[in-house]
């Protein structure tokens, strides 16, 4: 949710060459200017986001939402930082979708559909109605994704939910009550854990790191940070891109 100043702005629509449309965000009413997205609506009006707000880019999912259109029965979801004010919108905002998140120690577990399941049981209620689909942002399958999981298909599935928010929109619609956003971050977990090709690169340079090779390095430049911030700048600027 955001906090407001308690002021409401009714904008003079004699700006020129401004059009304003009205808006009702948790049962008041704006009128703010066309064509901003929801979230900078808002803010136009007052508000200042203090929660529900995040990368502004769509990609953190901290700022889902729900609406209706005029004339129109269906509730809708979206994302305030990427949904456009439309004239007589009504639009109420949850930053956070309450569910429970079961405990489980990733080291402990194998990468088996079945302990995945016992875990999330009420994925064997889905029906297939593909409302989880619909309400994504992001426009993932969501329902081809628990299908693929009830096939045992782990490694399919991760990447079918790599580009997952987390924003819960899908949970808020499913009538089997599926906790997606949980389900989907063990199936990634289990995948780059026990599933994924390892980078022979990238463990070389831990071992490395390990051991101790950057430490002086990596001492010389905390020091610079502390006498001399315009060198290290200056070091950082001028420093070797990998191609």
């Amino acid at each position: 949710m955001s906090k407001s100043r308690q002021v409401i702005v009714e904008s003079p629509e004699a700006v020129v060459g401004k059009k304003f449309v009205t808006i009702y965000y948790m049962g008041k009413k704006y009128r703010v200017p066309a064509g901003l997205t929801v979230m900078k609506a808002l803010e136009y009006a007052g508000y200042r986001f203090i929660r529900g707000v995040g990368c502004r880019g769509g990609f953190c999912g901290a700022c889902s939402m729900a609406y209706r259109l005029p004339g129109d029965y269906k509730l809708r979801t979206g994302l305030a930082c990427q949904t456009v004010v439309v004239d007589g919108m009504i639009i109420a905002q949850f930053p956070y979708t309450p569910m429970h998140k079961p405990r489980y120690r990733i080291d402990d577990m194998k990468p088996d559909a079945g302990l995945v399941i016992k875990l999330f049981p009420e994925v064997t209620r889905c029906i297939e109605c593909n409302a989880c689909t619909k309400a994504c942002p992001q426009g993932l399958e969501v329902m081809d994704a628990i299908q693929t999981i009830l096939r045992g298909d782990l490694a399919r599935a991760a990447d079918m939910v790599f580009d997952c928010i987390a924003c819960g929109l899908c949970s808020l619609r499913c009538p089997a009550e599926i906790r997606h956003p949980h389900l989907f971050q063990l199936v990634r977990r289990l995948y780059g854990k026990y599933m994924a090709p390892k980078a022979k690169h990238v463990e070389e340079r831990v071992r490395e790191i390990l051991e101790g090779k950057y430490d002086e390095e990596l001492d010389k430049l905390v020091e610079l940070a502390k006498t001399n911030v315009e060198a290290l700048k200056k070091m950082y600027m001028e420093r070797e891109i990998e191609k």
